[in-house]
């Protein structure tokens, strides 16, 4: 390369070694040496020569290796200086840490000494507070004994000097006369008596003098001057005669005592007996006295917190008096003056007072806080000092100032709810109210029902069987008034108003009345009870209910309407479905009555699970009872209907399908007994659609439709029928079968229709009569069966003889199909009628247990299934009746 090679400024600086310090581009590098290369070559035509760009890139390599080994050696001279920096760096470091560690040590060997030091300080000072207590002991001994002496001698001077010396000198007095006293209840000489004497005297005239200045500086409203005299007094005796007087000259005892003034709440004492109006919330006079309470509690516990060094105690004395004084009597003021008017307004006044109260607590709870903790102007020694001797029982603080109110109320309420006292009370209340609001109800059915088997006797002698505690019996003798009866059983008074018969309906606002009453006594029994007393009271308030609303209500409603049924001919008299609604208010009652004993009374017992089960087995039982009382009602009804169809089937004329060939005869569309037995059905099922439903309407309509079955099978072998007649007798068929149709029972459908097909053997002509008895329902029975039916055609003596031949050709035919219709059950018509039954009716006809607790009451109902027209007085024909008397 020539090394005259030179380049331009701008080449020249980039191959310099500040060029690569910075951001370093290779392209631009490079391009720095190109560029004008690159335009010379350009600019020449010839062919492109790389020479000149050779000798430039030689030219500009040899300087950058020029560069490199300047770099190299300014780094290896570089790397020389960090390495003996680095030297002298970690000698320092040595250097320093061993003057560190000779510090450390000497610090720890300073602090050993220092320990050492402060050990034997410390020893030397208990040596020092120990020498000094000794001497404390000794000073206060000679002291001791020198006051004695003084006393012995009858001086006090000395005692009245210290005394005079101002608040630390009466403390000081304080402190001496309690070890004096205790000092000469111990000293046994014979002049000691007198010494002792003389000390209880000056003892007594301290205490006077300091409660004499507490009331003075108290009456003054001076409370630095009456902590000191608390302080004092608290030093001397333990400072109760200082709460005591505090107390006692307080300006709210002394107003509650001489003031008897009180705001009369007219409207609430008018409504107090009313079991109808709700339970009072506040009572005037009452909310006075806890506003009043309220207010001089925040009062006073400002200034006991100021004034006496055990602020809780005097608190609790303070609280203490006003439960058992201004609560106390205002209470028992109410309590008489409500016990006085009824026995459900003491109750009512118990339980607002007891609610009242309870706020009054909480509130007054907030009293005890830190601010309140026991604390004195002394410091820890002085007080230990002065308390070694105080009486214990006047400041000791056992007890908080939450467990104080929580006792003081139980005390409160203890005379009302001891035992069984409460209970026994509500109990009797509830009786009473059930008794009077019930009076004219059992008034009305005990004169309608005037058995000696009633309800009302039966009630009687359960009560006098069962009534073995004090609770039970005064129950039941308020139940007993349900009956009308009494400890002493009284005439009726001349003067009873008039009864009248909606006197004797059951109402499902009466048992919402009665259910409201329980349910505020049950508010009650859950206030005024203790949580675990809750189930068992419970469970005898629900019997008192169960007692009145099952068995002196519903039940002698259900009882009466069985009587009133029972007491009438119904051969001669209509039957009345007014029982339909009594069985459906009945229902009604029963469904409310359990939803209450479900959501209401259930789940107080949950705590008990004894007691929860006794009163489900106990609410079964008396539903289940109910129970029996409807289904008996339900059956006697359907007897009652039967016999009144039975007597007018029985009233058809021989001549009503046999009629004369008249106008007259044809003119009838029915027959008077066809229209008598449709008007009743007609009245039953729209009483059964009035007041049933579900599976107790479907029951009732299928008893009374199979049985007026049965009733018309027998009745339809009684009558001849001519050809005419058959034609009067198809037309009652028919109106039969139209009425049990709107019953909406698809069994009773078949069952009509095959009496319908029954009926028309009477109008088909002789020759066509074997071919009909074989075809539809009547192909299903025997024709054996049919005969006393097809004996009553009047042709019947013509046509015998062809279905004679037609039965001994079938006898002929082999016994294979005789045993076919035996195995098949067609050997008898009742047979036959369960073979065409589409729904059992026996299915959901028997009795149905009632469950634990019931949702509801009207599924419940039950109907024993009978055979179709069974029984007497409903058209029985005798022995002539053959195989179709099981109809």
């Amino acid at each position: 390369m020539d090394p005259s090679l030179s380049f331009d400024p701008v080449a020249q600086s980039t191959l310099s070694l500040q060029s690569f310090e910075g951001k370093f581009d290779v392209k631009d590098f490079v391009g720095a040496f190109s560029e004008k290369l690159i335009a010379q070559s350009k600019a020449d035509s010839g062919p492109f020569d790389p020479k000149p760009f050779i000798r430039t890139f030689e030219a500009a390599v040899d300087r950058l290796i020029s560069v490199r080994k300047d770099v190299q050696a300014k780094t290896e001279q570089m790397e020389k200086g960090v390495r003996v920096a680095e030297r002298e760096y970690s000698k320092k470091m040595a250097d320093l840490n061993r003057g560190f560690e000779a510090v450390g040590t000497s610090f720890s060997s300073m602090e050993t000494k220092m320990s050492e030091i402060g050990r034997t300080v410390i020893r030397i000072g208990e040596q020092l507070e120990s020498v000094h207590l000794q001497r404390q002991r000794a000073q206060a001994a000679y002291d001791l004994i020198d006051y004695y002496n003084h006393f012995l001698r009858d001086d006090t001077s000395k005692l009245d000097t210290l005394k005079k010396e101002g608040r630390e000198g009466r403390r000081q007095v304080a402190v001496l006369l309690r070890r004096l006293s205790t000092v000469a209840k111990e000293v046994d000489l014979p002049s000691a008596e007198k010494t002792r004497e003389n000390i209880d005297k000056y003892c007594e005239k301290f205490e006077k003098d300091m409660l004499y200045l507490f009331d003075r500086c108290y009456r003054k409203g001076d409370p630095k001057m009456m902590h000191h005299c608390a302080q004092t007094l608290l030093d001397f005796n333990g400072g109760a005669s200082c709460v005591q007087v505090y107390v006692n000259q307080h300006d709210f005892f002394i107003n509650q005592v001489h003031e008897d003034t009180q705001s009369e709440d007219t409207t609430m004492w008018q409504a107090l007996p009313d079991p109808n109006t709700s339970p009072p919330r506040n009572e005037t006079s009452l909310n006075d006295l806890l506003a009043e309470i309220r207010a001089t509690v925040g009062q006073e516990a400002q200034i006991v917190q100021a004034v006496f060094p055990n602020p809780p105690f005097v608190m609790q004395v303070f609280l203490q008096r006003v439960f058992a004084q201004s609560i106390q009597q205002h209470m028992e003021q109410l309590l008489v003056r409500a016990g006085n008017v009824s026995d459900l307004a003491f109750l009512r006044v118990l339980q607002l007072v007891h609610i009242q109260t309870s706020l009054l607590v909480e509130d007054l709870k907030q009293y005890e806080s830190p601010s309140l903790m026991s604390r004195s102007s002394l410091n820890s020694s002085e007080l230990s000092r002065s308390l070694s001797g105080s009486v214990a029982s006047g400041t000791s603080v056992t007890t908080s100032i939450s467990a104080m109110l929580e006792t003081a109320m139980e005390e409160l309420f203890v005379p009302y709810t001891e035992g069984q006292r409460y209970l026994e009370r509500e109990s009797k209340c509830l009786g009473e109210l059930y008794s009077n609001f019930l009076m004219v109800f059992t008034r009305f059915h005990e004169r309608v029902n005037k058995v000696k088997s009633s309800m009302f006797d039966r009630m009687m002698g359960q009560l006098n069987s069962t009534s073995t505690s004090g609770t039970s019996s005064a129950a039941a003798a308020a139940l007993m008034r349900f009956g009308g009866y009494s400890a002493e059983k009284k005439e009726d008074k001349v003067t009873e108003e008039p009864l009248r018969e909606e006197d004797g309906m059951l109402s499902v606002d009466v048992a919402e009345t009665m259910l409201k009453w329980h349910a505020e006594a049950i508010g009650r029994c859950v206030e005024l009870s203790p949580s675990s007393d809750v189930p068992k009271h419970t469970f005898a308030l629900f019997r008192a209910l169960a007692e009145a609303i099952a068995n002196g209500y519903m039940e002698t409603g259900l009882e009466t309407a069985q009587s009133r049924l029972e007491a009438v001919d119904h051969t001669k008299t209509e039957p009345s479905f007014q029982a339909l609604s009594v069985l459906s208010t009945v229902d009604l009652i029963c469904h409310l009555w359990q939803q209450y004993v479900n959501i209401a009374l259930l789940p107080l017992a949950t705590s008990s699970v004894t007691i929860r089960r006794e009163m489900v087995v106990f609410n079964n039982q008396t539903v289940s009872k109910i129970e029996g009382t409807a289904n008996a009602l339900m059956q006697r009804l359907t007897d009652a209907v039967l016999s009144w169809m039975s007597s007018q089937l029985a009233k058809q004329k021989k001549t009503d399908f046999k009629p004369r060939n008249d106008d007259l005869s044809f003119a009838r569309v029915n027959t008077e007994p066809c229209i008598a037995c449709c008007e009743i059905l007609e009245k039953g099922r729209d009483a059964a659609k009035a007041n049933l439903s579900g599976k107790n309407l479907e029951v009732f309509l299928t008893e009374i439709g199979v049985a007026f079955h049965g009733l018309l099978l027998d009745h339809l072998r009684k009558f001849p029928v001519s050809a005419t007649g058959g034609l009067m007798l198809a037309k009652d068929l028919k109106s039969y079968q139209d009425t049990i149709a709107t019953f909406a029972i698809p069994a009773l459908h078949e069952r009509f229709e095959f009496i319908r097909q029954l009926g028309n053997i009477f109008l088909v002509r002789p020759e066509i009569l074997k071919s009909y008895i074989t075809e539809n329902y009547l192909g299903r029975i025997d024709s054996t069966l049919l005969r006393p039916y097809l004996a009553q055609r009047s042709d019947w003596g013509q046509a015998e003889k062809g279905f004679n031949d037609g039965d001994a050709g079938a006898d002929e035919t082999g016994a294979e199909t005789k045993g076919l219709r035996d195995r098949f059950g067609m050997g008898r018509l009742s047979m036959m009628m369960k073979d065409l039954e589409g729904l059992k009716i026996g299915e959901g006809i028997q009795g149905m247990n009632m469950p634990a607790l019931p949702s509801g009451f009207a599924g419940s109902f039950s109907i024993s299934s009978r055979a179709f027209g069974g029984g007497n007085g409903r058209g029985d024909a005798g022995n002539g009746r053959g195989d179709a008397s099981a109809m």
